[in-house]
């Protein structure tokens, strides 16, 4: 009789438990959400793009895609939830400042201040960004939103997430999955582009080695470039203050335990908890929908207009430079801050044309200025959509 009673109870409440596993609640979208993320995972682990961020991400982005029933306080949208507090740093746009100060800590800007023409380049890249500000304008999303998109261009992912939290909250996935994974892809990206706009003989130019730059310089030009930069965009602050306050803490020399902490433990912790909170915030029901493609189209087209601007613009101030002053077009790439990967394709790709003509020195030159360009951006676009 007990034995009867008991299969009579797990029969009555069978149902109502498999209502509670992910498998009943699971839709086509769970599960090309769930093949996106695993995509990620692969791409990190096979191939090693950016396998510090798409990892976390790629990870985060499964678990953001388990069904489970509204109420329980686990889902990154449901207030309570430990998800939800973790995702606070992310929706306020608190992670993003602290990920600039470790790369002010881990960050040379010796290429930038022995050739502040330099600087230029990193401007230039920035085309993408307004570019892909007026064709989402064009393709009806609003100033806010058009904005939040065109960031994508700097191939910034921290600058991306803290100016869609500002702006488009409710498209702050789709713009930082799209940042992110455009960031990963640079060696797939930008090689075949930079081929395209130069010549073999502009391939080999030789620059001259950068002077050696003092260790007041170095001191001076964070504290320069933040007043510098802060008074011309005050919006920018949050993002170049902490990039510039890291980069100080580094060249000081009397704050290595702060700087070996920015650029250490706290920028890794700060990059395992953007990336997974960012993962889970793709859920398939807020985040597969046509502004999502809209947006994946737009950060492609931004970040191919940003390599083109940055080498053109190379090309166009060697009309400029005499012979032996030249600079090779080939870093023009790194005019986008995706730091240092970019600068690294300008040394790859340089380096198959000619084994002995190394890039990378100066190709980081306009990777940092990038930095700083990007930064620069997102605060214009603050200050004038924000309010």
């Amino acid at each position: 009789m007990e034995n009867h009673s008991f299969f009579e109870f797990i029969g009555a409440n069978l149902q109502q438990f498999l209502s509670y596993t992910g498998f009943a609640n699971v839709t086509p979208g769970h599960l090309i959400m769930i093949c996106f993320g695993l995509a990620f995972i692969y791409l990190a682990i096979a191939k090693k793009y950016e396998p510090m961020l798409l990892l976390p991400i790629g990870f985060g982005i499964l678990v953001g895609n388990i069904p489970f029933v509204p109420g329980l306080q686990i889902g990154v949208y449901e207030d309570g939830s430990v998800m939800n507090y973790l995702y606070f740093g992310v929706l306020k746009g608190v992670y993003p400042p602290l990920i600039f100060l470790g790369i002010g800590a881990m960050t040379d800007f010796s290429a930038l201040i022995s050739n502040p023409k330099l600087m230029l380049i990193g401007a230039a890249a920035q085309l993408g960004i307004f570019g892909a500000y007026i064709a989402a304008l064009l393709l009806g999303f609003t100033a806010a939103e058009a904005g939040a998109i065109g960031i994508i261009g700097g191939a910034d992912g921290p600058t991306a997430i803290f100016l869609s939290s500002k702006l488009a909250p409710d498209l702050m996935g789709a713009i930082a999955i799209a940042a992110y994974s455009y960031m990963a892809l640079v060696p797939v990206i930008q090689p075949p582009i930079m081929k395209l706009l130069t010549t073999k003989k502009e391939r080999v130019i030789r620059m001259k080695p950068p002077r050696q730059v003092s260790q007041r310089e170095k001191v001076l030009f964070p504290i320069i470039g933040m007043l510098l930069t802060c008074f011309l965009v005050p919006s920018g602050l949050p993002l170049l203050g902490m990039l510039f306050f890291g980069n100080l803490l580094k060249e000081s020399g009397v704050t290595k335990r702060l700087a070996n902490t920015a650029s250490g433990p706290l920028i890794d912790i700060v990059t395992i908890l953007i990336g997974l909170t960012v993962g889970a915030s793709t859920q398939a029901t807020t985040f597969l929908t046509w502004k999502s493609l809209g947006i994946f189209g737009l950060g492609a087209a931004s970040f191919v207009v940003a390599t083109f601007g940055g080498v053109l613009f190379v090309k166009f101030f060697n009309l400029f430079l005499k012979e032996g002053n030249k600079i090779n077009p080939l870093i023009g790439n790194a005019g986008v801050s995706a730091v240092p990967d970019s600068a690294r394709v300008s040394q790859e790709v340089g380096i198959k044309y000619d084994k002995t003509n190394y890039l990378l020195m100066h190709a980081m030159g306009p990777n940092v200025a990038g930095v700083i360009g990007s930064a620069v951006a997102a605060g214009i676009l603050l200050g004038f959509l924000g309010s």
